[in-house]
């Protein structure tokens, strides 16, 4: 079979990457021709534009790029078209592979799989008419967005798994450091751990991680430990943490959860994957005017929570720290009852167990891969 995928960002990339290789399992002559980045440029087969040259965010650098961003658009239609592929899979990246969706479903009989939905339940509910009309079969990784689109819309879409949910799960399994050889590597103190997850990109760094360590640091009976990524370089850290009492890991981040008491957590796949190791966690945003975000989460964005966590659970099990509620008192109060001791932190340890069973334990990849090969053959 030939297929044609469509990533934009790097967590695409990944996902994109995963499912390439789950497919060649099942498809050993499988061909590939894609957008996407050097994760899927490794699994093989032929890029012809690398998500360097996709990824745009904010209203600011996309203005300034439409017009890339529209020859890229038009060269995808085309290439699609030339190379005749037996299906198209879009991953993720809304704006775009909706474009190319509705083309494809106009001028060509090719067949449309979407591999990780567009969050479209949190806002551009409307999408779904696209969706619907130009999405031959989506694949989804978040268990409750069955219910949006089975019960919800009437739009039957696959579950296949959830690939933090593995990843996790792999790694416990695997991982078999004490306590004391992970302090010692790391020149770290004997102390109980706080694990500071600030975030993958600057921005949400600097907003984030000064507040985290104001808060954190009322707890001297504690060390602050910060997750470094490899993507952020040591100076840019340094910036934050220079004049602190904060040590730090680098590209350690589940080793370091593995060992931690607590977790102040930025919102995003961390939150996640912190309640799946199984530690007690505060989720802080920090936002731009803050009063306009709150508004908008009553009145225009359809989900109540902004964390995975809670979204899967459909309940509050950690606390969400975002907009007017960002605040250094509000964090410490939070993370003193998630410590232990409180019946708050066993509390959400239960809710934890209740996220994990919603997942599952299915190989996403492995699974969207079987289900899209048997599909092709109908």
């Amino acid at each position: 079979m030939r297929y044609y995928l469509i990533a934009g960002e790097a967590s695409g990339d990944l996902h994109a990457s995963r499912l390439m290789e789950s497919l060649k399992k099942v498809d050993p002559i499988a061909e590939f021709r894609f957008f996407g980045g050097d994760k899927m440029k490794a699994a093989g087969g032929t890029c012809v534009r690398h998500i360097r040259d996709l990824a745009y965010m904010g209203f600011v650098p996309v203005l300034l790029h439409l017009h890339k961003i529209f020859g890229n658009m038009a060269f995808c239609k085309k290439d699609i078209v030339q190379w005749k592929p037996d299906v198209v899979i879009l991953v993720d990246y809304a704006d775009f592979n909706l474009n190319i969706a509705k083309y494809l479903r106009k001028k060509t009989n090719i067949r449309v799989y979407y591999y990780i939905s567009p969050k479209i339940w949190a806002w551009k509910e409307w999408r779904i008419k696209a969706i619907k009309r130009d999405v031959n079969e989506m694949f989804s990784i978040l268990p409750f967005e069955v219910d949006f689109y089975e019960k919800k819309h009437h739009y039957p879409i696959h579950y296949v798994g959830n690939p933090t949910a593995e990843e996790v799960r792999n790694f416990k399994q695997s991982y078999h450091e004490t306590k004391a050889s992970f302090i010692s590597r790391n020149n770290l103190d004997n102390k109980p751990i706080i694990a500071l997850l600030a975030g993958s990109r600057r921005q949400e760094i600097k907003d984030n991680l000064p507040a985290m360590i104001e808060a954190a640091k009322n707890f001297t009976d504690y060390q602050m430990v910060l997750a470094c990524t490899p993507s952020v370089e040591d100076a840019y850290y340094k910036k934050f943490i220079s004049r602190t009492d904060v040590k730090v890991v680098k590209d350690e981040t589940y080793q370091l959860l593995t060992h931690s008491t607590a977790a102040l957590v930025t919102s995003g796949t961390a939150t996640l994957e912190t309640a799946l190791i199984g530690v007690p966690e505060v989720v802080c945003y920090e936002t731009p005017v803050p009063k306009l975000i709150r508004f908008a989460f009553e009145h225009i964005i359809k989900v109540k929570y902004i964390s995975l966590v809670n979204l899967i659970a459909g309940r509050e099990v950690v606390p969400e720290l975002l907009a007017d509620r960002f605040r250094i008192y509000n964090i410490v109060n939070e993370l003193y009852h998630i410590l232990p001791g409180h019946k708050e932190r066993e509390e959400m340890l239960d809710g934890y167990k209740y996220v994990s069973e919603q997942l599952g334990d299915a190989v996403a990849p492995d699974n969207a891969a079987d289900i899209i090969y048997k599909l092709l053959w109908k």
